[in-house]
């Protein structure tokens, strides 16, 4: 809560902890004022003792009432015009009493502005600085003229700076809610972003099966309708589609993005990885993670898909590492083994090639190092 509060949000009842440093220097800052003005009026000449223990009683008054239901009240947002009249009634006694209470109004007008709706604040500040003036049409004729004028700078100044702040105090709140809202906005970009990613992995799937499995299917059939059925080759062909379907199952499994991280997600594929083939392998996470394009997640997990079905398929690896590096300006996929190797480029199959023109869709590399000795590094970078 401010000094000025914009009453934006009259239904909040919880305060964050920066609400509740300012409005506790609030209270500092009232008790202050009002124990300095109670100093002045015991101080000043002309009023008797009565008077000016009235008077104390009154800006006493105005305090009690603050942190009796003001101060909540103002906590909430919640506009009290009732309770603000009271405090104005208990201060036109002290001024009238003894004019240098006036000085109360260092607290009361920016008081005004935190009870009330800016135009009624306005109103108020109005009628406030005009009591001793007003007063001492009745009591003190002869300090009217300088009074006036001193209300008349005290109440300019007051509503300039009250109407200010209050503006400033609304234009922050805008901004606030502005940001809540592209929050929001951003959150359902990226929800949406990987359902469309999840339907364009599911419509390229669609094209594989039917590339595959389907053709296979249709293979099979012919064979075996043949007037010689071939038995043999239908045979070979249904394992061959056996093999292929396998491996679109074992595809579909970026659909565990939706319910888990990407290094979750390449950590399953390490550990079905070992239990298929009973090669020790094991995963490493580098640097802060983050939350990637569906698409570079895809990608990234398909390469160690693929890197990781060459090696059981091929390596002949005695163990395996898989290494997921986050850094701030990309995402490193590194995948080794130490079995057997091959030559690139000479050797290079379906997978590799997939892999390739995979990552190139998302702007990546891929880096692919290789000997009999050291056996082989299959490196992805996607810069994200």
């Amino acid at each position: 809560m401010t000094v000025a509060s914009a009453r934006s949000d009259p239904a909040r009842s919880d305060l964050s902890r920066s609400d509740l440093s300012r409005n506790f220097w609030w209270d500092v800052y009232l008790v202050v004022i009002a124990a300095a003005v109670a100093v002045v009026i015991f101080a000043a000449e002309g009023p008797g003792l009565g008077a000016r223990l009235v008077a104390t009683g009154a800006i006493a008054g105005i305090v009690v009432l603050h942190f009796a239901a003001g101060r909540r009240a103002i906590a909430r947002d919640e506009a009290r015009p009732g309770l603000l009249v009271a405090m104005l009634v208990l201060f036109a006694v002290a001024v009238t009493l003894v004019p240098n209470a006036n000085w109360m109004l260092f607290s009361v007008n920016p008081l005004i502005f935190q009870m009330v709706p800016l135009r009624t604040a306005v109103f108020a500040v109005v009628a406030v600085n005009a009591v001793l003036p007003v007063s001492d049409l009745i009591l003190r004729p002869d300090a009217f003229g300088p009074d006036l004028v001193i209300a008349l700078i005290a109440g300019a100044a007051g509503i300039f700076l009250g109407t200010w702040i209050v503006r400033v105090v609304q234009q922050s709140q805008e901004r606030h809610r502005l940001i809540g809202e592209l929050e929001s906005s951003r959150a359902e970009v990226a929800r949406l972003s990987r359902e469309a990613g999840v339907t364009a992995e599911r419509a390229r799937l669609a094209g594989e099966i039917h590339d595959t499995l389907a053709q296979g299917f249709t293979s099979i059939i012919t064979l075996l309708q043949a007037p010689e059925p071939d038995l043999a080759l239908a045979v070979r062909t249904a394992r061959e589609n056996l093999a292929e379907a396998r491996s679109l199952v074992a595809a579909l499994s970026p659909a565990e993005l939706t319910s888990g991280s990407l290094p979750s997600a390449v950590r399953r594929q390490v550990a079905r990885f070992s239990e298929e083939s009973g090669v020790p392998a094991a995963l490493r996470v580098t640097g802060e993670q983050r939350l990637l394009p569906t698409a570079i997640e895809v990608v990234l997990l398909r390469a160690a898909q693929e890197a990781l079905t060459n090696v059981r398929r091929h390596a002949r690896a005695r163990e395996a590492a898989v290494l997921l590096a986050y850094t701030p300006m990309s995402v490193r996929l590194v995948v080794r083994d130490d079995g057997g190797g091959f030559v690139p480029g000479e050797a290079d199959g379906y997978g590799l090639a997939g892999m390739r023109a995979r990552v190139q869709q998302v702007r990546g590399d891929v880096t692919v190092r290789s000997d009999p000795e050291t056996g082989t590094t299959v490196e992805v970078e996607v810069l994200a």
